[in-house]
């Protein structure tokens, strides 16, 4: 079996843990930008959507380091909310200002109160892996969507995970509770949705 390396387009070790549990069954070796000599470009994620934001940071990150890399990017979308509240892919922007962890949490526990103490809400995720300038495989299949949860507008005493701010805001439909209050699930839909998409880019590298 081939080992492939693979650069992820991300800085966040969070993100990176997560996708290294994703794909452990396979043959990859994941790196991150804090393991590459040179800090990444500046880049402009100009795009209307997860997708073109995950394609151009990608095609990005490739042709500054040459290596086979792959990027994530994620919009959260409310129910019933109107358009101009609704953050897509501008999560951590609102109103032209960068949202530091805490002023995200501040913003979105008073965006829930807004609209009865909770909201309905959902990450769309989309996938870009360049491995050439003529070999690129993208989706924003709903297989790489995390389900539906609620929002709330009461913070989780536990302190949240560096670049994942809104977990302390983040309850389980089905049950009511936190995130933070339930067992961790060896492997959820997203997780699978993730594997596969890589399995089917490379299942010819993975032989």
């Amino acid at each position: 079996m081939n080992k492939i390396t693979l650069l992820f387009g991300t800085g966040n070790p969070s993100k990176l843990n997560t996708m290294r549990e994703s794909l452990k069954d396979l043959d990859i070796e994941l790196l991150s930008l804090r393991d590459m000599e040179n800090s990444p470009p500046d880049i402009d994620e100009g795009g209307s959507s997860p997708l073109e934001n995950a394609r151009i940071k990608a095609i990005s990150y490739y042709r500054f380091y040459g290596i086979p890399v792959f990027s994530l990017d994620s919009g959260l979308f409310f129910e019933n909310v109107p358009d101009e509240l609704q953050p897509g892919v501008h999560v951590r922007n609102i109103g032209g200002k960068h949202l530091s962890d805490n002023e995200m949490i501040e913003y979105y526990s008073s965006l829930a109160r807004r609209f009865g103490g909770r909201l309905t809400a959902r990450y769309k995720n989309a996938l870009c892996l360049v491995m050439s300038e003529d070999e690129m495989y993208t989706s924003m299949d709903e297989s790489l969507w995390g389900k539906a949860f609620w929002l709330s507008d009461t913070p989780h005493v536990r302190p949240h995970k560096e670049g994942f701010p809104l977990d302390r805001l983040s309850v389980e439909i089905e049950s009511g509770k936190y995130y933070f209050d339930l067992p961790e699930s060896v492997e959820t839909a997203m997780n699978k949705g993730f594997r596969s998409f890589f399995e089917n880019s490379l299942k010819e590298k993975l032989l």
